[in-house]
């Protein structure tokens, strides 16, 4: 068995551990930025398996190159679609921030 025969490849910006609809991005910032063992990644996860996750973090360590440019693009997606909900929230977001902003001047007068 290969390393790649644990990920569906679904496109070049979309690998996901095969058997699951848990991208490697997942697993891999809970590694490399929440500092998470393989352990609790898979106690938190109960879709993927330790062994996925620990074919995920070697699949990680063995192409960093490549895994790096992908979680780069994967971050790049987050930042634009953030910032597009942002300019067009939708209707009911509208509608709780006005609450909120409403409730807030309310508190604001009583003090």
């Amino acid at each position: 068995m290969q390393i790649e025969d644990y990920f569906n490849f679904l496109a070049e910006n979309d690998i996901r551990i095969k058997g699951t609809r848990i991208g490697i991005e997942t697993v891999l910032d809970e590694y490399i930025n929440n500092g998470k063992t393989a352990e609790a990644i898979a106690d938190r996860y109960h879709t993927v398996t330790l062994e996925q996750v620990y074919a995920t973090i070697l699949y990680y360590l063995q192409n960093r190159e490549k895994v790096g440019a992908y979680l780069e693009g994967y971050l790049e997606y987050c930042r634009k679609a953030r910032e597009e909900y942002e300019k067009n929230p939708p209707p009911g977001v509208i509608r709780l921030r006005k609450l909120k902003a409403e409730q807030d001047r309310s508190l604001d007068r009583d003090i």
